[in-house]
C-alpha cells in the first residue's frame, strides 16, 4: 500500500494545530457548550495560579439591550509576573493584557475558544527582544485551551 505523504502531512497538521481563522487569533473548537467551556477555562486558569479578573456574558448583555446574540462569553485572566514585564518593555502591550479568551457558538452550532496569539502580540508591540519567553506563554495558553475544550484523557 502506497501512502500519499503530502496529503497525510497536511491532514496531520490540520488535526494537530488549532486553526488560525483571524489574524493574530488562535481558535480551537470545543467539545462542550459555551457555559461549560467557560467554566472549564476558569477552573483550569485558577488551578494554574492565574488571576481570573472577569467573565463577560455578551449574549446576556445583548438580550438586556433587546438584541439577539448566540452564546458568547469572554474570560479575562492573567498573571502580573508575566504581563508586567511585557508592559515594562513596551507599555502599549497593556491594550492586550491581561489575557482574554472568547468562547462563542457559531452559526452551525459549533463552539469555539479563541485567544490572542502571543507571537502576534509580541510582534505587534515590538517586545520580541525583551527577554520574554513568548513560547512559554504560548505553551500555557495552548494547555489552557485544551483543558477547556477537550475531554481529559483518563
Amino acid at each position: 500500500m502506497k501512502l500519499n505523504f503530502g496529503l497525510l502531512t497536511l491532514l496531520a497538521a490540520f488535526i494537530a494545530v488549532p486553526s488560525l481563522a483571524q489574524e493574530g487569533m488562535v481558535q480551537v473548537q470545543s467539545q462542550y457548550s459555551v457555559p461549560i467551556t467557560t467554566e472549564r477555562l476558569i477552573v483550569a486558569a485558577k488551578a494554574r495560579g492565574l488571576n481570573v479578573i472577569g467573565r463577560v456574558n455578551h449574549a446576556e448583555g445583548a438580550q438586556k439591550a433587546g438584541l439577539a446574540l448566540r452564546p458568547t462569553e469572554l474570560v479575562i485572566f492573567g498573571n502580573p509576573k508575566v504581563g508586567t514585564p511585557m508592559m515594562v518593555c513596551n507599555q502599549t502591550a497593556g491594550i492586550d493584557l491581561p489575557q482574554k479568551a472568547l468562547i462563542w457558538e457559531d452559526a452551525e452550532g459549533k463552539v469555539w475558544l479563541g485567544y490572542n496569539n502571543p507571537t502576534y502580540m509580541a510582534e505587534r508591540h515590538h517586545i520580541e527582544d525583551c527577554g520574554m519567553s513568548v513560547k512559554k506563554v504560548e505553551k500555557a495558553l495552548v494547555s489552557l485551551a485544551k483543558l477547556a475544550t477537550q475531554p481529559s484523557a483518563q
